[in-house]
């Protein structure tokens, strides 16, 4: 028996549980929302959210980045 009352029709977050916030793109290195995002994410329509789920994948290339390391400092000399 379904019981039709508590299915929702709603985009599911993206958040896989790994909430650390990236210091220099300021968005989670988990799910790649921005802060603001995931706090508005309950009250954003299901347009708004599907925009958001089709931007994720090109935010990757924000954390992948070096800040440092080897390279950096052969930059520097």
């Amino acid at each position: 028996m379904t019981d039709d009352i508590w299915q929702r029709d709603e985009i599911e977050s993206p958040c896989v549980r790994i909430c650390v916030v990236h210091p220099e793109a300021r968005i989670c290195t988990g799910c790649l929302r921005s802060i603001d995002e995931i706090a508005r994410w309950s009250k954003m329509s299901a347009d708004e959210r599907r925009d958001i789920i089709a931007a994720l994948p090109d935010r990757a290339d924000l954390l992948g980045k070096r800040r440092g390391g080897r390279a950096a400092r052969r930059a520097r000399d």
